[in-house]
């Protein structure tokens, strides 16, 4: 435990930090197995509504800092792949 007076006020910060940072996180990829069941399901609107939530979780999470802007854009890209692979089959 730290004894000087600013890393303790240091702590406390980014324990609150931390959980709000989890909210978004978890949100994120949450979104992204729901996102990747659907796609597996088969089933089109379903998959395309999931991965348009799993894309805007994983924006807001980039958007305040919680994951790279370029983590969040790997993301999005695979699952992108994924759907895509997904609508060829249909088609």
């Amino acid at each position: 435990m730290a004894n000087i007076k600013s890393q303790i006020k240091r702590n406390r910060q980014n324990e609150k930090r931390r959980l709000r940072n989890r909210v978004y996180r978890g949100a994120a990829r949450t979104f992204i197995r729901k996102a990747n069941a659907a796609i597996e399901s088969g089933n089109l609107d379903e998959a395309r509504a999931a991965v348009l939530r799993a894309q805007k979780a994983l924006d807001k999470a980039a958007e305040k800092g919680i994951i790279h802007k370029n983590n969040a854009a790997r993301r999005k890209s695979r699952l992108m792949k994924r759907f895509a692979s997904l609508l060829s089959k249909a088609a």
